[in-house]
């Protein structure tokens, strides 16, 4: 009869998973924050709809003269506003998106992370399953061996 050797457990002295999201959320800074908030609103259809009324309300205020005209066509001053608007969001839209890049190459990581746990996982199981298999096999020749050794009288 050969020696058996049993594979030891892996043991995980710490979980590989985390969730990304938390952590990030737990470290935004406000001006972080307000990014996030700048960019969920400007990239929002109630956004776009309450910009586009306001301009045309502006452009109807100044064409139909009821109003004192204080941005008469070529309306330079809702060019100004709508440029002004653009040069503020278009950075703070950058910030969010930079600030997502780092989250999905974090995910990314962890996601790897747990690959590997699940590869080395599975490794083991294999393992397991050999040495089972390897036991089981010398076992049933022991059993025949010994059924052999009843039947001829031994």
């Amino acid at each position: 009869m050969s020696e058996w050797h049993i594979p030891e457990f892996i043991k995980h002295k710490r979980p590989i998973t985390q969730n990304i999201n938390q952590m990030f959320d737990e470290k935004l800074s406000f001006g972080q924050k307000t990014a996030e908030w700048v960019a969920k609103t400007v990239g929002s259809w109630r956004f776009i709809i309450i910009q586009s009324v306001l301009l045309v309300f502006w452009i109807i205020l100044n064409s139909i003269a009821l109003l004192d005209h204080w941005d008469p066509y070529p309306f330079i001053l809702m060019n100004l506003v709508l440029s002004t608007q653009a040069a503020y969001a278009t950075p703070i839209i950058m910030m969010s998106q930079n600030r997502q890049a780092e989250k999905d190459r974090m995910e990314s990581h962890n996601d790897y992370q747990v690959n590997m746990k699940a590869e080395m996982e599975v490794r083991a199981i294999m393992e397991q399953l050999e040495a089972q298999t390897r036991m089981i096999a010398e076992l049933q020749a022991m059993v025949l061996h010994l059924q052999g050794q009843r039947d001829t009288g031994e």
